[in-house]
């Protein structure tokens, strides 16, 4: 309650705004009299009941709060919450007493506050941060408002932001149900829900790449559709860690691990016909570990030439270019704009039983049946160049470079094209 300044003829304390009201002449000494008793009654605030009342709305209070007292004043009504200091002040203070941090300057801390004759809040709030508060006067309904929303735990805002749950399961080869989770997951948490959300989502949308980025003041994922990044969701900042957790066991990679990059591959089955493969990578940063997620949908691959949405006269050209007994076949444009799609539906249109066809990638994205797909791994010394003058001992008659990266490859490239063989490749 807020400091009690002096009592009433019928001996009910009187707070200060109270009084400043009355002095004022904005409330008589019956309105601020009943005020004080209903509070007491009620066990809330004198500034409660006198909002509640109608007698003089929040705003009009707020004014008269700043100019009597001699403080800022702030409206707070569209401001983001994820730009809040975290964990400057208690939360169980902070709800209790009606207050909240909004900045804080090495020892000097901006508090908003409705009722800046509330001294027992800000003396406690002074104890607990050790350091200056300098009250920031909020209309009322807002500061209520901002604390509701503070109020909600991460598990209620996820849940809010999941809804119904999402029929989403892992493949046996992935640890979902078997591993560990070391973030003390359970099947029906919301962070599971969660994920599977933005998975989902993700599949649905057509998007080409997942990222989660952690920041100092908010948490950000965005999706990559048609090649551009698109802000899909803004969870709340504490689950980071959680959330990274469970990509991490789901994908097989090491959760302790904080400190290096890691990659890691998880298997997702949306009906007995279709799964989706998702490329993890993992990423220290100043604020935590971001992690992207490529979506690699095999069933992309057997749609046909039509699905990639050519038109007519580009996919008469291209029928014709993969049709040729030799040469080359070079898809260029930004990432996530298609081209490793494009290459894997052209090799399905022309893998017959007659045709020899090696691929090398880095890696090896979607699994193409009666393909010989190789994964690039420089550190052991199979590298692109490496790779493709063993495919021309292997008799090919097609070869596939996931993406011509340097002068060698490119030389050795050239030379396959001009001596019998149909060479695809990306290029940046």
């Amino acid at each position: 309650m807020a400091a009690v300044i002096s009592s009433s003829a019928t001996g009910i304390p009187m707070s200060g705004l109270a009084r400043a009201l009355t002095q004022a002449g904005r409330l008589t000494a019956v309105q601020a009299e009943l005020l004080q008793k209903k509070a007491l009654n009620d066990k809330v605030q004198f500034i409660d009941c006198l909002v509640t009342s109608g007698l003089i709305d929040s705003r009009a209070l707020a004014v008269f709060c700043a100019e009597t007292f001699g403080y800022p004043m702030m409206d707070l009504s569209s401001f983001n919450v994820a730009l809040l200091p975290a964990k400057v002040i208690d939360d169980k203070l902070m709800q209790a007493q009606r207050v909240i941090a909004l900045a804080k300057r090495g020892n000097k801390m901006s508090v908003a506050i409705s009722d800046p004759t509330n001294t027992q809040a800000l003396d406690q709030i002074k104890f607990q941060s050790e350091a200056s508060v300098e009250p920031v006067i909020v209309p009322h309904d807002t500061l209520l408002a901002l604390l509701a929303l503070l109020g909600k735990s991460a598990e209620q805002s996820l849940s809010e932001l999941v809804g119904d749950d999402q029929d989403i399961e892992f493949a046996d080869d992935t640890p979902a149900a078997a591993a560990p989770d070391a973030a003390n997951d359970i099947e029906d948490a919301p962070i599971v829900k969660f994920l599977n959300k933005i998975l989902m989502d993700a599949v649905n949308l057509g998007a080409s790449d997942i990222h989660f980025e952690p920041f100092e003041k908010f948490y950000r994922i965005r999706l990559r559709v048609d090649g551009v990044l698109r802000e899909h969701a803004q969870p709340p900042i504490t689950i980071r860690d959680k959330l990274v957790s469970r990509i991490k066991v789901l994908s097989k990679l090491d959760i302790s691990e904080k400190r290096v990059p890691q990659d890691g591959r998880m298997r997702l089955i949306l009906s007995p016909v279709k799964t989706i493969d998702l490329r993890v990578s993992t990423l220290p940063t100043l604020f935590g570990e971001k992690t992207v997620m490529r979506i690699l949908d095999a069933t992309q691959a057997q749609m046909g030439i039509d699905a990639l949405g050519y038109d007519p006269d580009q996919k008469e050209l291209l029928m014709e270019a993969i049709q040729r007994p030799y040469g080359m076949v070079l898809v260029t444009g930004p990432t996530g704009s298609g081209k490793t799609v494009s290459l894997y539906t052209c090799l399905n249109v022309i893998n017959k039983p007659g045709i020899n066809i090696s691929t090398a990638e880095d890696p090896a994205e979607i699994n193409l049946p009666g393909v010989n797909q190789v994964n690039v791994n420089e550190r052991a010394g199979l590298t692109f160049p490496v790779a493709l003058k063993s495919f021309l001992r292997q008799d090919p008659d097609i070869i596939m470079v996931g993406e011509i990266r340097d002068l060698e490859t490119a030389d050795i490239a050239i030379k396959a094209a001009q001596t019998g063989h149909m060479v695809f490749s990306t290029l940046q």
